[in-house]
């Protein structure tokens, strides 16, 4: 079954910047609202960032507005989270997910996505 595929993870010093990147060859993004959470080590998985289906409108978690960006490319069927000011916390696997179509609301939960990658990581250090 087609599930999202991340990618642009790796090793960065503080400070640093990546962008991360999310397709899908089995589903049509644009139908769903898209999100990104993240899994430090040893903690549970939290919301990061997602953006609507309906009119690309954009949540953040409250700790992290101003250092990540999310975006998406429908021609591209891609979404992306860039991250700016990269910060040892920041250290984590990071997940895009997927709603089911048409989903409304801000999938800041586990449970609000069933569509999920396999993550890539990010590891800030240096």
């Amino acid at each position: 079954q087609a599930q999202p595929v991340e990618s642009g993870g790796g090793s960065v010093q503080p400070g640093g910047s990546l962008r991360l990147s999310c397709v899908d060859s089995g589903r049509t993004l644009s139908e769903h609202t898209m999100g990104w959470f993240r899994q430090p080590p040893e903690k549970e998985r939290e919301f990061v960032a997602a953006i609507s289906w309906i009119d690309d409108t954009i949540y953040y978690a409250d700790s992290l507005k101003g250092r990540f960006t999310i975006s998406r490319d429908n021609a591209k069927n891609a979404v992306y989270l860039r991250m700016d000011s990269l910060k040892p916390e920041d250290t984590a696997v990071y997940y895009c997910a997927a709603t089911v179509p048409f989903a409304r609301g801000q999938p800041s939960r586990v449970r609000d996505c069933p569509y999920w990658g396999q993550g890539t990581q990010v590891t800030v250090s240096s």
